[in-house]
């Protein structure tokens, strides 16, 4: 009788440890995975990344995509430069594109990119009358 009391207190006690180091490893794992997910500079699916200068690809994005906002706008664009853009990850790519469109003057495009399976770009929208301080956030 004494050898199974103590046995069932050795039981007790080796799954206290065994519970308290558990949460304590889930504790820090969670922790350090936070910690990596706030560091990291993957964006989100279906999130709008950061906001970035505009490269040689957005650049021809926008070449591509000018007499559409144009016809969209209901104007010619003297000037159709990219200054800035975002990425927001879906059944494809959308582009949030500032462009300068000359005299203090920015649009912004929100132009669609298809997956391999579906290729080509789509003006989904644009807004006019923007300025070069105005948020490129997602509309």
């Amino acid at each position: 009788s004494q050898l199974s009391l103590t046995h069932s207190h050795t039981l007790a006690l080796t799954l206290c440890m065994l519970d308290h180091i558990l949460r304590c490893s889930l504790h820090n794992f969670l922790n350090t995975a936070k910690r990596n997910v706030r560091r990291s500079k993957m964006p989100l699916c279906g999130g709008v990344g950061e906001v970035k200068d505009a490269d040689q690809e957005v650049h021809d994005i926008c070449s591509e995509i000018k007499a559409e906002a144009e016809q969209q706008a209901g104007t010619t664009f003297d000037t159709f430069k990219a200054t800035t853009y975002a990425t927001q990850v879906v059944a494809g790519t959308n582009f949030f594109i500032k462009v300068d469109v000359g005299s203090d003057k920015f649009v912004h495009l929100r132009v669609f990119r298809g997956l391999p399976h579906a290729p080509g770009l789509k003006l989904h929208s644009l807004q006019m009358d923007k300025g070069k301080e105005d948020a490129l956030d997602y509309f």
